[in-house]
């Protein structure tokens, strides 16, 4: 396998030093026929997804991630459209100066090359991914889960005929086997793929951090946390909790840990009845327990034990943590957190200026849901993955955050002085 897999790596290599040559025009072009060409080929798309909807319990969290449908399948499209309608990223002029010596020196944005995703049942981001490499001029390797096979297999199919009808080299995408063998030959392929960007649970980014030789950008997990603050007002805080925890348990930054001020507790009850609605099982400290008991279904209302913090639960669950002020839910979400969204209800402002300046996480909020981590969302387009790691990208992975530079030196003869 790893001969094979090699020799289609050299491929991919080549397939980016020509894909660096097309136009902004040709990409755009290339995106919106993909985009229209979804649509007519939506009963092979779902009925590939169906396949592996039906190895997987439908109790499974992974299994809405995994699930596409017509509606999904129009709003990938629309995303794709909306990457075609952004500027490019490449070629973009971010210094630019002449030395005393006569040197003139320019400092432009390029590709990165080859980009390698790892990640699990999500077929979305197959597309997603290659819509994003190709407009920043990148080639890309996947590495889907074996739970999305067919669903890849069937997308990748679909965009290598947009790809070969556009005239450009389909080794452009490579979708390597769903074999765990694959997995290990892409992370140790040096010299053939420049980064790697795992996208999926904690499991998968560890395995990936520490098995990898090719540099790393780590995304995806999110253990996200909102503190209701002694002062936070409490139809905000309803209204925020219930769209952070339930508008899509199943994705990174729904929320995981209420964090609440132990002043409020007698709003306590008030704050997460919405929750009922959708059985969202409660995990609570002692005290938020005692607060709760009576007011929210014996059936969804359970003692939290020490695993209920610091857990990514990806489903209809949630902790619930009593403080006695901000520096203690600041040291809570700085132990459990994940650095990837945190947030605040408080009408305080200066006790929300400490929480934003503090809390160390790419994305902090004030008085709104952490559903808003999304590159869509922040005006990016569709996103490659959230970075919660400091170095080369932070939050929302979009276009500029495929790129890097390079120094370009023009000059006429100087030579240095030996």
């Amino acid at each position: 396998m790893q001969e094979t897999i090699t020799r289609q790596l050299i491929a991919v290599q080549q397939a980016s030093r020509e894909i660096i040559t097309l136009s902004d025009q040709t990409i755009n072009k290339l995106l919106s026929d993909l985009a229209d060409r979804i649509p007519l080929h939506r009963e092979a798309l779902l009925d590939a997804n169906k396949k592996d909807l039906e190895r997987m319990d439908p109790a499974n969290p992974m299994y809405d991630r995994l699930l596409l449908n017509p509606a999904r399948l129009d709003a990938i499209a629309g995303d794709i459209r909306n990457v075609a309608t952004l500027p490019s990223p490449l070629d973009l002029l971010l210094e630019e100066r002449v030395l005393p010596n006569g040197l003139g020196l320019k400092k432009v944005t390029v590709p990165i090359g080859v980009i390698g995703i790892i990640y699990e049942a999500r077929p979305n981001v197959t597309f997603d991914v290659f819509a994003l490499c190709l407009k920043s001029g990148n080639a890309t390797v996947l590495k889907g889960g074996s739970d999305a096979m067919y669903s890849n297999i069937a997308i990748v199919d679909l965009i290598h005929s947009v790809l070969k009808e556009n005239a450009i080299n389909p080794d452009t995408l490579y979708l390597l086997p769903a074999e765990r063998e694959a997995a290990g030959v892409m992370l140790n392929a040096v010299g053939y793929i420049d980064m790697i960007i795992p996208r999926g649970s904690q499991k998968l980014i560890d395995f990936v951090r520490d098995n990898a030789k090719v540099p790393v950008i780590e995304t995806g997990a999110g253990i996200v946390h909102t503190y209701f603050d002694q002062s936070g007002d409490l139809e905000l805080g309803k209204k925020i909790i219930f769209n952070a925890k339930t508008r899509r348990p199943s994705v990174c930054n729904a929320l995981d840990t209420l964090v609440i001020h132990r002043d409020r507790l007698g709003d306590l009850a008030a704050l997460v009845e919405p929750l009922q609605e959708k059985k969202v099982v409660l995990f609570a400290d002692e005290t938020a327990f005692e607060a709760l008991k009576g007011f929210y279904p014996e059936p969804l209302l359970h003692h939290a034990e020490p695993e209920h913090f610091g857990t990514e639960f990806l489903s209809l669950k949630m902790s619930v943590k009593t403080v006695a002020s901000l520096e203690e839910a600041l040291e809570h979400i700085a132990h459990y957190s994940s650095r990837h969204s945190e947030a605040i209800i408080s009408t305080d402002a200066e006790k929300t200026a400490t929480f934003l300046k503090r809390v160390d996480a790419a994305v902090v909020y004030a008085n709104t849901s952490t559903a808003f981590t999304d590159g869509a969302q922040f005006g990016l387009g569709a996103e490659i993955g959230i970075s919660t790691q400091k170095l080369h990208a932070r939050g929302p992975m979009a276009l500029k955050e495929l790129t890097t530079y390079k120094w370009i030196i023009e000059g006429n003869g100087q030579v240095r002085p030996i």
